[in-house]
């Protein structure tokens, strides 16, 4: 009788878990996480796109934007896992499968995309500079010559610029953006360069609001992605169907407003899904 009585229980909160599951925002893409959660990849040093504050919580225009996904595919942010993906190890962590998928500044192109998949793009970015608020004596990438020109060591955006657009332009590579922000603000320095979403992030933090300027140069398009596993074309079209909503229930604007707004950063307009501009 006893083996009765717990068989019974057990099936009346089977019962009661699959009407609670029924009757909730939408089924839990089961593809998408494991034990109820889902673990995302995103950035957590990048202020603006994924920054991970010293109580714990993460922030970030990348971050809203894999939060909203998550929601659609019948994830609440309690479900959410949030992990550092560093830009080396994105690939290695969507083929082993230690992240669902990925939102961290993650640009399509023709060699990542042999190794996984995007959805999106959900942004377009440029390369730029950011330079101090008072100076207006850089308006196109030739008047980098002679500047004293900052990016993070291991970047590729200062040889584009040295290589390509203005060779006489005074490269330093410094440790991090952090570095170049101080010497940007303490004049060692004319001009800091990476992609403009990443710019307008440090510059909108409450530190640095008023002190520098982006300049608008846009010398290069940046498509960012949401990274997936190769082949898995069910969770690309869920995240795309994701994305074009979040763009036209306005929840893409606002979050640009909110993590950019305070740079005065002149974003594009949302890139249409699967046009990724050259």
């Amino acid at each position: 009788m006893q083996l009765r009585k717990v068989t019974a229980a057990s099936a009346a909160v089977l019962a009661l878990g699959l009407t609670a599951t029924a009757c909730g925002s939408g089924d839990k893409d089961d593809a998408a996480g494991s034990g109820g959660k889902i673990t995302i990849g995103i950035k957590i040093d990048q202020p603006g796109l994924g920054l991970k504050t010293p109580e714990g919580k993460f922030t970030g225009f990348d971050v809203d934007v894999a939060t909203y996904v998550a929601k659609e595919l019948g994830y609440d942010a309690k479900d959410i896992d949030f992990v550092e993906t560093k830009s080396a190890d994105r690939e290695t962590a969507i083929e082993r499968g230690d992240v669902k998928f990925i939102a961290a500044t993650y640009s399509i192109n023709d060699e990542r995309l042999q190794k996984v998949d995007f959805a999106g793009p959900y942004l377009l970015a440029h390369q730029d500079v950011l330079v101090r608020a008072d100076d207006d004596s850089i308006k196109s990438p030739e008047d980098l010559n002679n500047k004293k020109l900052c990016s993070v060591t291991g970047s590729t955006s200062a040889k584009n610029i040295k290589d390509k657009l203005a060779p006489k332009a005074k490269l330093q590579n410094y440790g991090g953006y952090s570095e170049c922000l101080t010497g940007l603000e303490n004049n060692a320095i004319d001009a800091l360069t990476t992609d403009d979403s990443i710019l307008a992030g440090y510059a909108a933090q409450e530190a640095h609001k008023g002190k520098f300027k982006l300049a608008g140069l846009k010398m290069t398009n940046e498509n960012y992605g949401i990274g997936l596993k190769k082949g898995d074309a069910a969770l690309k079209k869920k995240i795309d169907a994701a994305l074009t909503k979040m763009v036209s229930d306005g929840a893409w604007d606002k979050a640009v407003e909110t993590n950019f707004g305070p740079a005065n950063y002149k974003n594009d307009e949302a890139p249409k899904i699967g046009n990724v501009v050259k």
